[in-house]
């Protein structure tokens, strides 16, 4: 099945009741779309920026923010395909799921930082956010995750889905949420250096595996046509405990002299492919 042939999250969105729009932000002279979808709550709430799979900002990835939305979160989805696209377009205008996945592959991550920058910025001083901003991405959104966290001082926390740590994590200083598939070798391997590299700098790290799923968990989870039980298990535990995690997270984080071992949900799993990474 597509990345793109997604009816099925398309349809979940258009019946949502939350308040959903596109609004273009700034930085130099760059404009980019991003996907703004609000909680119905009475008060002020956190925001959360979300980044997208390699595969771009899929109704997928639109489809996930207002599940989160749902959870009492402002989420904010930037496409960062935006400009690159076919016409000057974005994620929506690529003919093809390969297009797509080597436009992501080769975007500047400078470009993607400022991106996240302008993001996160207008998150945080959105009237009905409460100031607090964390980041949440997948795949390869998930290193970028990761990354931005190296960069960016005032995050409450950063999610990280099946993606890579930063070569330098002396920076970071939010709680770092992992959450890995079983069978993903390619992305489990890395885990090791990446809890030596955060206890050493005295980070917070709380990686788990799930045990049966593969990379990309969180979407085929939800998939009608996903036919691995593992992952249907992995994304309903996955997701709530990222909900659980995003309504404790602080506004002011400290550094800790964490650095847990990674924690498997079940028993280790046989290697798997695939999706991309944060370069």
């Amino acid at each position: 099945m597509s990345i793109h042939a997604q009816d099925w999250a398309k349809a979940r969105l258009e019946s949502s009741p939350r308040h959903r729009e596109y609004v273009s932000l700034k930085h130099g002279s760059r404009s980019f779309q991003a996907f703004v979808v609000y909680p119905e709550v009475k008060t002020k709430a956190p925001a959360v920026i979300l980044i997208h799979e390699i595969f771009g900002l899929t109704d997928w990835a639109k489809e996930m923010a207002d599940e989160l939305a749902a959870q009492g979160f402002i989420v904010i989805a930037p496409d960062l395909l935006s400009g690159f696209g076919p016409n000057g377009g974005g994620s929506s205008e690529f003919a093809s799921q390969d297009g797509t996945v080597k436009a992501v592959s080769g975007l500047d991550p400078d470009v993607v930082t400022a991106d996240l920058d302008a993001a996160a910025d207008y998150a945080k001083h959105l009237p009905a956010a409460n100031g607090k901003i964390a980041t949440v991405g997948f795949c390869w959104g998930g290193g970028k995750s990761f990354a931005f966290a190296a960069h960016r001082k005032d995050l409450s926390a950063a999610f990280v889905f099946y993606g890579p740590g930063p070569a330098d994590v002396s920076t970071i200083t939010a709680p770092v949420y992992g959450f890995y598939a079983g069978n993903d070798a390619r992305i489990g391997a890395t885990l090791p250096a990446t809890v030596a590299a955060m206890k050493a700098a005295g980070k917070t790290y709380e990686p788990v595996t799930y045990d049966g799923a593969g990379h990309g968990f969180m979407r085929a989870g939800e998939d009608p046509g996903n036919t691995v039980a593992g992952n249907k298990t992995a994304r309903e535990e996955a997701f709530k405990r990222l909900v659980k995690l995003l309504h404790e997270m602080k506004s002011a984080p400290a550094a800790s002299s964490g650095g847990d071992k990674p924690t498997t949900a079940g028993k280790a799993g046989m290697p798997a492919a695939l999706c991309h990474d944060a370069s």
